[in-house]
């Protein structure tokens, strides 16, 4: 990417909103009702609107390495209840991807510096899930298995959550586990029931929201 030449092609896409809309950026100026939080990687090949065919305005988007839900990450935290309760969002979305180059560097035995609380996250995951990890032979396998699993669980991170736990009791929100395929283009579901994992979880979580 040539940044010279940024500003050039700035212009060109604010003709081309203008062609099919003269009035794009006024209406985008009053504000945003987004009915989606998307949470995604910050890889630069998984961009949340192109891959969900969303316009402006309609997704609120937060990005990090592999798409974590941690809970004492301020940045992740602010974003979730400024979407929940100031923008009432009725869908969360954690969308990782495979072959996503976090999770695998999670799984390298080696100092990654400032990275390693960080991916020890993820490690927390394989931790939980080694039995079945352990049984997949095939090493990208094995991690594209990871990636899934490490969706869910942070969908269960978004599940402890008070901003979630009262958000789902008072206008039902939904929490969406989807991993991208890099290779194929293709969004898939993991369809994970979050109402048993709910149930199941919140003999400990339940924050009495």
């Amino acid at each position: 990417m040539d940044l010279n030449n940024v500003f050039s092609q700035n212009e060109k896409w604010i003709e081309q909103k203008l062609e099919v809309n003269p009035d794009y950026f006024s209406d985008l100026s009053k504000g945003q009702n987004p009915e989606v939080l998307y949470i995604g990687c910050s890889d630069s090949r998984v961009t949340a609107e192109d891959l969900m065919g969303a316009q402006a305005g309609e997704v609120f988007v937060h990005r990090n390495i592999a798409n974590m839900v941690i809970s004492i990450d301020l940045n992740v935290m602010s974003v979730l209840n400024y979407a929940v309760n100031h923008l009432k969002v009725n869908h969360i979305v954690v969308c990782g991807h495979y072959f996503c180059g976090g999770v695998k560097a999670a799984m390298q035995a080696q100092d990654l510096g400032i990275l390693n609380p960080w991916l020890r996250n993820i490690r927390d995951v394989y931790r939980l899930h080694k039995d079945e990890l352990n049984q997949i032979y095939e090493e990208n396998d094995r991690y594209n298995r990871l990636i899934e699993l490490n969706v869910q669980e942070q969908c269960i991170n978004l599940l402890k959550t008070a901003a979630v736990q009262k958000a789902y009791k008072e206008r039902n929100l939904q929490v969406h586990g989807w991993v991208f395929d890099i290779h194929s283009g293709k969004l898939n579901d993991l369809k994970i029931d979050f109402e048993k994992e709910l149930k199941e979880i919140m003999e400990i979580y339940n924050l009495g929201t």
